[in-house]
């Protein structure tokens, strides 16, 4: 399922296929029949990352719901507004009991179904619904209904704690603040990072421990970002 997520960023980021339709038209089979979610709630969540990383309002990838305050700046406005919905102090002990188990066996599944559902992606949704029912058909005669749907929340949880760790390392430790309106190089500049090159970091990451490379040239393969 993890190796399955960075393939459909290739996908999502054109990087394939010459023809952009041929990568539009995987991308949907792998993230709906392999994944269960949606490409144009993927589409739409991580261009807007791409376009304005790291950046509050804009990025959804630093919403984090009053539940983590990110950056430099956003502690002290919370300070200053006294804004204290969860003891902040302590989110370095929380965090790893709340963001890499929960982010995608709950918030994702849910924001990708209300997704499907309000804003009527039917092919997304026709995609997705073949995934559950390959899934239950090869599982159900193993394990049960319950047993299945034990084994895919406990994927998931996993598969959680993995794309949290690479999605994190390469973003989080880098500047998170309000809009600054720098040009387009500096503000990619500005919110990634790289992480030591490796043949298990390459595997383990999607290659995306390249990150710089990745925000400057988001449609190149992953395999030429060491070049």
């Amino acid at each position: 399922q993890a190796q399955a997520g960075w393939l459909q960023h290739d996908f999502g980021h054109l990087s394939v296929f010459k023809k952009s339709s041929w990568n539009h038209i995987v991308h949907k089979f792998v993230i709906g029949h392999l994944k269960g979610a949606s490409a144009n709630w993927w589409n739409h969540r991580h261009f807007q990352h791409h376009a304005k990383p790291n950046i509050f309002k804009k990025d959804p990838d630093v919403n984090m719901l009053h539940i983590f305050v990110l950056g430099d700046t956003q502690p002290v406005e919370y300070g200053k507004k006294k804004l204290k919905y969860l003891p902040y102090n302590h989110q370095h002990e929380y965090f790893f009991l709340i963001f890499p188990p929960l982010l995608i066996p709950v918030y994702f599944q849910i924001q990708i179904i209300s997704t499907m559902i309000k804003r009527r992606f039917w092919a997304d949704l026709a995609w997705a619904i073949s995934y559950y029912l390959r899934y239950f058909i090869t599982y159900i005669p193993f394990y049960g209904v319950l047993g299945s749907l034990c084994l895919l929340t406990f994927v998931r949880f996993l598969e959680s704690h993995w794309f949290v760790w690479v999605t994190q390392m390469n973003h989080i430790p880098m500047e998170i603040d309000s809009e600054k309106h720098r040009d387009w190089l500096s503000s990619q500049m500005a919110a990634t990072c790289n992480i030591e090159q490796s043949f298990f970091n390459d595997w383990f990451t999607g290659h995306l421990n390249f990150q710089i490379e990745h925000h400057l040239f988001p449609t190149m393969p992953r395999h030429n970002f060491w070049k």
